[in-house]
C-alpha cells in the first residue's frame, strides 16, 4: 500500500513540475504554425505590422523641435506582443518615459494595449501576403501632463504585399478620444513603409507617415514625415531550428515634408528579441 502511495505521489508531483513545460511547449508550438503562414518581413520602424508577432521591443525616440528643443522618448510605446491563440495577436505596451530638456517636465506617458486578429495571410510560397485588423486603447496614465488629457480608442486595417525580395505595407486607422473630444479632436494615421531585403541580413526601408488632424487645436492640418531606416534581420541566438529566440535591431530619421509638423525630425533606434 505505501509502494503505490509513493507511485501515485511522485506520479502527481512529477505531472506538476511538466504542467508549466508543457504549457509553453504547447504555446510555441501554436506560434511557430501560425507565424509560419505569412511573409517573414522584419517589422517596420514606425509602419504598424501587417502580420502578427511575438516579440519583445524597446524603441528610443530623439525629437527635434521647431522651437530647437530636444525631447527624448525612452519606450515610445513598445513593450510585449504576444500571440495567445491562433491568428490572434495581444500586446501589452508600457508608459515611454518622456525626458524634455527645456522647462517641461519629465515623466512617463500613457499606457496602451492592442489587440490584432490576422484575417488572411500566405507565406512566400502562397500569395506573400497579410492581412489584419488591429483594436488598440490607451489609459491616460501620464504624468505632468506627458500624456493625454483622456483614453482613446483606436481601430486600424493593416495590409501587406511581397514581390520577391521587395515588400510593402500599410496602415490606415484613427483615434478617437474617450473624452475631451473638442480639446483632442480625432485623429486620422495613414502609413505606408517599402522594404528590400538586401543580402540576408540588411532591410533598408522608406516609409510615409501622414496624420490628418479633424478638430481640436490642429484642426484640418495635415502632417508629414519620410522617414529612411535600416532594419538589420534576423540574428538567431539558438541554433536549435525549432527555437524563436533571435535578435533585431535598426534606425531611422524621420524629416517633416509639411508645413506643419509637431517637431522637425526624429531619431528613431530600435531593438527586438523574437521569442
Amino acid at each position: 500500500m505505501c509502494a503505490l502511495a509513493s507511485v501515485l505521489v511522485a506520479s502527481v508531483i512529477s505531472g506538476a513540475q511538466t504542467a508549466p513545460v508543457r504549457f509553453i511547449t504547447n504555446w510555441q508550438d501554436r506560434v511557430r504554425e501560425t507565424l509560419a503562414q505569412q511573409p517573414a518581413w522584419p517589422i517596420p520602424l514606425v509602419t504598424a505590422s501587417s502580420g502578427l508577432l511575438q516579440v519583445f521591443r524597446v524603441d528610443v525616440v530623439r525629437q527635434i523641435t521647431p522651437a530647437e528643443t530636444d525631447t527624448w522618448n525612452y519606450g515610445n510605446t513598445k513593450g510585449f506582443n504576444f500571440v495567445p491563440w491562433y491568428k490572434v495577436e495581444f500586446d501589452v505596451l508600457p508608459p515611454p518615459y518622456l525626458q524634455h530638456n527645456s522647462k517641461a517636465t519629465d515623466g512617463f506617458g500613457d499606457f496602451s494595449m492592442l489587440l490584432k486578429y490576422r484575417i488572411a495571410a500566405g507565406d512566400q510560397s502562397h500569395g506573400n501576403y497579410s492581412v489584419s485588423f488591429a483594436l488598440s486603447g490607451t489609459v491616460p496614465t501620464g504624468t505632468y501632463s506627458n500624456g493625454s488629457l483622456a483614453g482613446s480608442i483606436s481601430p486600424t486595417l493593416c495590409a501587406g504585399k511581397g514581390f520577391g525580395r521587395f515588400d510593402v505595407q500599410s496602415t490606415a486607422g484613427a483615434i478617437f478620444p474617450t473624452g475631451d473630444t473638442a480639446k483632442l479632436g480625432r485623429i486620422v494615421v495613414w502609413n505606408t513603409v517599402g522594404q528590400y531585403q538586401l543580402g540576408k541580413f540588411l532591410w533598408p526601408e522608406i516609409e510615409s507617415n501622414v496624420t490628418f488632424y479633424h478638430g481640436g487645436a490642429n484642426d484640418g492640418r495635415v502632417q508629414n514625415f519620410v522617414t529612411p531606416g535600416l532594419m538589420v534581420s534576423k540574428f538567431k541566438l539558438e541554433h536549435d531550428p525549432l527555437s524563436r529566440w533571435a535578435l533585431v535591431f535598426g534606425g531611422g530619421m524621420q524629416l517633416a515634408t509639411t508645413h506643419f509638423h509637431t517637431y522637425n525630425h526624429g531619431l528613431i533606434l530600435t531593438s527586438r528579441i523574437l521569442f
